[in-house]
């Protein structure tokens, strides 16, 4: 089974997004899971679920924090999507990627620690779209998708891979403070 762990945008902006991406009748991906901003991809998240008990320990003292959909960007000509900024959403990716410890050479596999770059994803190739629909969806998406406001972080979310869609199997909270230490 496929796992990997996520911070979703409030609904209002989750929903703007799906919209967006159905606006290209190719793109599988609003079908396959809701907007999300990866922490943790599946190196290392094995099917006995024993890593859930380490990243709730992680969250239990790691602060609330927040978080800013910021320009559109793209990898190569195969994915476009929303770069995100955070002082400490790298930090927590960290932390949990050390704590499950998969072998360095997957975590590079999968891009994480140093490779990592937070990001929502609005379409790939690797989802049904095309290299000239993808061009077009950049160029929209700096129309449409600029004017979102930054969001608190107070959870995350364990998705699994279920009947062909990752489906919310965990949320876990972070460390509930005073709201004048978020950052």
């Amino acid at each position: 089974m496929e796992y990997f762990i996520a911070i979703t945008p409030p609904t209002e902006q989750g929903e703007e997004i799906i919209r967006f991406q159905k606006r290209w009748p190719g793109n599988r991906l609003p079908d396959l899971v809701e907007p999300h901003i990866t922490i943790k991809s599946q190196a290392g998240l094995s099917d006995d679920e024993l890593w859930v008990d380490s990243v709730k320990g992680i969250c239990e003292s790691f602060p609330i924090f927040s978080v800013s959909i910021k320009s559109v960007n793209c990898f190569g000509t195969s994915v476009v999507y929303l770069g995100v900024e955070s002082k400490k959403i790298k930090e927590l990716h960290s932390r949990i990627v050390r704590a499950i410890s998969p072998d360095p050479e997957t975590s590079r596999k999968y891009f994480e620690l140093d490779l990592y770059e937070p990001h929502l994803t609005l379409g790939a190739k690797e989802y049904g779209m095309s290299e000239i629909e993808l061009s077009e969806m950049k160029k929209l998406a700096k129309n449409c998708l600029h004017d979102f406001q930054p969001f608190v972080v107070n959870l995350l979310r364990v998705y699994k891979l279920l009947e062909n869609k990752y489906q919310k199997i965990h949320e876990i909270d972070l460390k509930q403070i005073g709201s004048e230490n978020i950052c």
